[in-house]
C-alpha cells in the first residue's frame, strides 16, 4: 500500500499561515508615510510603533509555545490567528501615538507562537527526510509573501485609505481559521484521510515530540548551551531583518529619492531574494554541512551590507542588499530545523525562545534605528553598519552549534529509553 498524501495537504496549511502573517506584519512599514502624516508621528515615535510587535511577540513567544507543546497546535492556532486578525483589523482605528503603539503592541501578543507551533505541526506531519524541505519552502513562502505585500498594500490604501486596508487584511485570517478547523487535526492518526502507510511512515516523527516520563523540564532546555547559542544568532539575524520590513521603504524615499511606487517596487528585493535563499538551503542542506551553509550565509550578508553603503545607484544598491538576505536566509530552515533537534518534545518551546530572541531584536532594531536617524540627522550608513556587525556576530555563533550532531540524540524509534534532554546531551 502506498502512503496516501495527507501530509502535503497540512504543509499548504502552514504555508497558507506563514504567508499571511507576513502579509499582515509588513503591511504597516508600507502604510508608515500615511500613517505618520494623519497622526503627526516623528521617526523616533514611528520606530517605537514598529517595535511594539516585535516587543509583545517576544514577550508571549514562550507561554504560546509552551501551549502548544501542553495542549495542541490545533486549538491554540486558532486562538493565534483570531487574535492577531482582530488587532490588524484595529490598527485602522487609531488616533494617536498611544493608541496605534497599543493596538500593534497587542497584535504582537495574538501573533506570539504561531511559527513555532507550526514547527511542531511540521515535526509531527513530515518525516525527518521531509522536514528540512518543508522548512525551506516555508520561510521561501513567508518572504514572498513578505515581498507581495508593498504593492499589494500600496494598492489597497490608495484605493480604501490605510485604515480600511487593514481591515481587509484581517479578513483573510477568519477565513484560514475556517479551513484549519475543517482539516486539521494534532495527530494524524486521528485524520480520516491517513491510511495505514502513511501513519507508518510518520512514527519516528510522532516519537520525537511525544512527551514521555522522566524528560527533562523545560527551563533546563532552555538553559544548555546550545539554546543560548542558537538564540544569540537568531537575535542578530532578526536585527537585520527587520530593517527591510520597517525602515527600508521610507529610507529608499529619504536617503535615494525614490518615489512611492519606485521605492516599493524596489523594496522587494530583498525578501523576494530571501525566499528564494531559502529554497536553497531546504536543498543545500542535504549535501552540505548546515553549520558551515549557515557560518558563509552570515559572513556573506555583513560583506554584502558593507558593500551596499558603498554603491551610489538605488539599483545596484538594492540588488546588493537583496543578495544579503539570500545570503541570511539560508540559515533560515536550518536554524527552526535546529529547534526539532534540540528540543524534542519541547520543540515549539524552544523554537518560541529562539523567536522571542529573534523578535526582541526585532524590537530593538526600529527603535535605535529611530534613535540613530534622530541622533544624526538621517545619517542611514550608520543605522547599515549596527547590521554589519550583527551578521558577523551570528556568524561566529555557528562556529559554536552542533545541532543534530552525530552522537548527541538518540534516533526516534531506535531506542525505548526516555530522552533525557536536560542532561546536556545535546550540548557539545
Amino acid at each position: 500500500m502506498k502512503p496516501s498524501r495527507t501530509r502535503y495537504s497540512i504543509v499548504g496549511l502552514a504555508l497558507g499561515l506563514a504567508v499571511l502573517s507576513y502579509i499582515q506584519r509588513v503591511a504597516i512599514s508600507e502604510a508608515a508615510s500615511p500613517i505618520s502624516r494623519d497622526l503627526h508621528l516623528s521617526s523616533a515615535e514611528m520606530g517605537l510603533v514598529f517595535g511594539a510587535f516585535g516587543l509583545s511577540y517576544a514577550l508571549f513567544e514562550i507561554p504560546a509555545g509552551l501551549l502548544g507543546d501542553r495542549l495542541g497546535v490545533r486549538r491554540v492556532l486558532v486562538r493565534i490567528v483570531l487574535a492577531w486578525s482582530a488587532f490588524t483589523a484595529l490598527t485602522g482605528a487609531a488616533w494617536d501615538v498611544v493608541s496605534l503603539y497599543s493596538i500593534r503592541f497587542l497584535f504582537g501578543a495574538g501573533e506570539a507562537g504561531c511559527f513555532p507551533n507550526l514547527t511542531r505541526m511540521l515535526s509531527v506531519w513530515l518525516p525527518p527526510r521531509e522536514r528540512m524541505k518543508a522548512q525551506g519552502l516555508l520561510w521561501a513562502c513567508t518572504r514572498w509573501g513578505g515581498a507581495a505585500t508593498p504593492p499589494l498594500a500600496l494598492l489597497a490604501i490608495s484605493r480604501v485609505g490605510w485604515r480600511w486596508a487593514f481591515v481587509c487584511f484581517a479578513f483573510l485570517g477568519v477565513v484560514w481559521c475556517v479551513l484549519f478547523l475543517w482539516w486539521y487535526r494534532d495527530d494524524p492518526a486521528d485524520h480520516p484521510a491517513v491510511n495505514s502507510a502513511e501513519q507508518d511512515l510518520l512514527v519516528a516523527s510522532r516519537n520525537l515530540t511525544r512527551h514521555r516520563p522522566g524528560e527533562g523540564h523545560w527551563v533546563s532546555i532552555l538553559l544548555t548551551r546550545q539554546v543560548m547559542v542558537l538564540v544569540l544568532q537568531y537575535f542578530c539575524f532578526s536585527y537585520v531583518w527587520y530593517f527591510y520590513v520597517t525602515w527600508l521603504p521610507l529610507y529608499l524615499r529619504e536617503a535615494r529619492g525614490q518615489s512611492a511606487s519606485h521605492a516599493a517596487a524596489l523594496a522587494v528585493l530583498p525578501l523576494l531574494f530571501g525566499g528564494f535563499g531559502s529554497l536553497v538551503s531546504g536543498i543545500m542542506s542535504r549535501r552540505l554541512p548546515r553549520r558551515a551553509i549557515a557560518f558563509c550565509g552570515f559572513l556573506a550578508t555583513a560583506i554584502l551590507l558593507f558593500a551596499f553603503t558603498r554603491i551610489l545607484g538605488a539599483f545596484p544598491a538594492m540588488l546588493a542588499m537583496g543578495l544579503a538576505s539570500f545570503s541570511s536566509d539560508l540559515t533560515m530552515p536550518i536554524s527552526w530545523d535546529a529547534c526539532v533537534d534540540i528540543g524534542g518534545p519541547y520543540t515549539a518551546t524552544v523554537a518560541a525562545a529562539m523567536n522571542m530572541l529573534g523578535n526582541l531584536g526585532g524590537f530593538v532594531a526600529p527603535v535605535v534605528g529611530g534613535l540613530i536617524l534622530q541622533k544624526t540627522a538621517g545619517d542611514w550608513n550608520i543605522l547599515i553598519y549596527t547590521m554589519v556587525g550583527a551578521a558577523t556576530v551570528s556568524a561566529v555563533c555557528w562556529i559554536f552549534l552542533h545541532p543534530g550532531a552525530p552522537g548527541k540524540r538518540p534516533e526516534p524509534g531506535i531506542t525505548s529509553e526516555p530522552v533525557h534532554l536536560a542532561r546536556g546531551g545535546l550540548s557539545s
